[in-house]
């Protein structure tokens, strides 16, 4: 198909809100942007448009179901929601698109869904992943912040906020951090796949990041057999993206551009 700047993909009968930069995936490699627990196409503010210049790749980026202006989800969202989405969804829209060649690059939970994807598909087109802040185990201080959340959210105008950018705010709020919050959600763990992934990895994460902690990089290079650089970004925190753009997006630039050269050599 011939990707519109803006759009939706059909996926069975719900649709999923789609942004699209750059060259068509037959014409240049295809960066696939997936967002964070409470992210969408829209939340991703500049930083995609900054990537297609710096990498010259396309780059698509879309808002998962329940999030931005896509379908609905179900509430309550299964506690294995990312592993559905990396094993059933993801792979549909990587054929619907076109994706021939390329990278993915997820924060937070899209992380956690990329590196699932990694670690659970053998696939040929896939050169390298960016993780930024991931979560491969349930960690206290991530319970701690998304209590946190859920507090702001009932309390403050956070609810509102989020309004803006999400058509179904409570389906996107709740589909989050309720699982999170699930007592059964401490058990929740994905580092099994980490050594299934057989392409390169950079895990870009802020020193500050309150829903992580550096053990998070730790396990990635325990675990996994493939290439890992680490980027551990000073006066970022979870979002290291927005909280310091120009180092995170070099650190970014250069590891695709290493990835991309490294295939062609």
């Amino acid at each position: 198909m011939n990707l519109q700047d803006t759009g939706f993909l059909s996926i069975g009968d719900q649709q999923i809100e789609y942004r699209f930069l750059g060259p068509q995936p037959d014409q240049a490699p295809t960066i696939v942007m997936l967002h964070e627990g409470l992210g969408s196409v829209g939340l991703w503010n500049d930083f995609p448009v900054k990537l297609q210049a710096a990498t010259g790749c396309g780059v698509f980026v879309y808002s998962r179901f329940g999030y931005g202006q896509s379908s609905p989800c179900a509430l309550p969202r299964p506690l294995d929601y990312m592993t559905r989405e990396a094993k059933g969804v993801l792979p549909a829209i990587l054929d619907q698109i076109g994706f021939r060649h390329g990278l993915l690059l997820g924060h937070s939970d899209g992380a956690s869904i990329a590196a699932i994807y990694a670690g659970s598909h053998q696939d040929h087109r896939l050169g390298g992943i960016v993780l930024i802040a991931p979560h491969f185990f349930t960690e206290d201080v991530s319970i701690a912040s998304i209590a946190e959340a859920k507090k702001a959210y009932e309390t403050t105008d956070l609810r509102a906020r989020l309004g803006k950018w999400h058509a179904h705010v409570d389906c996107a709020f709740r589909g989050w951090n309720d699982a999170w919050l699930d007592p059964g959600f401490r058990n929740w763990d994905i580092t099994e796949y980490l050594a299934f992934i057989r392409v390169p990895v950079l895990i870009v994460q802020g020193e500050d990041d309150q829903y992580g902690t550096v053990k998070q990089l730790e396990v990635a290079q325990q675990e996994c057999y493939c290439p890992v650089e680490l980027a551990l970004i000073k006066g970022a925190k979870h979002t290291p993206q927005r909280e310091q753009p120009e180092v995170t997006l070099k650190t970014i630039g250069d590891f695709v551009a290493h990835v991309l050269e490294a295939e062609r050599a």
